[in-house]
């Protein structure tokens, strides 16, 4: 969406460029040359250049995306379920812990995983972090037989969407703890599909951009999910007007005086 709107302002940028320049050509009384001529064409192309690179950027992420999030069915079939999710995500870059366990399985900084959580293909996954991954509503099919997860850290997630949270009704019975803080595409109509997470006991919502009222947000959140701790909005956040229009109250005492005096006068 965002790389179609650009390519559009830069199509759009191009041809009044090369108008622009065109008609100062004409207005200065004088044929426009093949200098002039080249001159316009060399910058054309150089714009349809930069529209072809953001199209191919974009291609190219969307096919990142699509390649991270791929289900693991031969990792499910030939290793079970748990085997198959820790897996990826551990290739997302994400760690997690198995229930009953301490230890966090996590990549190293160039990616790189020990495999020793082949050995505890009988064990379930409890607490996920995914923070600042691809991770979206399709990889979601690699961990929704997960069904004793109760802790799920989504921060910075910028794939995260509202069709990713209305996937999450699967752990209704088993999440505790969700993170959602930073997630830049979620919006009101998706944190309404959080009602399915019966068992949920904390939230954190802090840094979502397309919240326009963060605390009536947080209000709604509450009646909702009334055993669940929200956090990351305040109350007066979208509520309270700062440009108030009424004076504070000194100085409508201050006005009141200096208007006796005057009368006084």
């Amino acid at each position: 969406m965002a790389a179609s709107l650009l390519s559009q302002a830069i199509r759009r940028c191009s041809a009044h460029t090369c108008t622009a320049a065109f008609r100062r050509g004409l207005s200065s009384g004088a044929a426009p040359s093949s200098v002039f001529t080249r001159f316009l064409l060399k910058l054309n192309h150089t714009f349809y250049d930069v529209e072809n690179i953001v199209g191919w950027s974009s291609w190219m992420r969307s096919r990142v995306v699509r390649r991270k999030n791929r289900f693991f069915g031969y990792t499910q079939q030939k290793f079970g379920d748990n085997i198959a999710a820790a897996y990826y995500i551990l290739s997302l870059r994400g760690s997690f812990r198995f229930a009953g366990e301490s230890e966090w399985f996590r990549p190293d900084s160039r990616g790189k995983f020990s495999y020793e959580f082949l050995n505890t293909p009988d064990s379930h996954i409890e607490q996920v972090d995914l923070s600042g991954t691809l991770i979206n509503h399709e990889g979601l099919d690699n961990l929704v037989r997960q069904n004793k997860l109760q802790t799920l850290c989504l921060r910075g997630c910028p794939e995260v969407d509202d069709w990713f949270l209305a996937r999450l009704h699967v752990f209704g019975e088993t999440l505790l703890e969700l993170d959602l803080s930073h997630c830049s595409r979620i919006t009101v109509g998706g944190l309404a599909a959080l009602q399915n997470l019966r068992k949920l006991q904390h939230l954190d919502i802090s840094g979502l951009p397309q919240l326009q009222s963060p605390g009536l947000v947080q209000i709604l959140l509450e009646e909702m999910l009334p055993r669940c701790q929200i956090t990351g909005a305040e109350y007066e956040q979208g509520l309270i007007q700062t440009d108030s229009q009424e004076p504070p109250e000194d100085q409508n005492e201050a006005s009141l005086h200096t208007n006796t005096g005057l009368k006084h006068t």
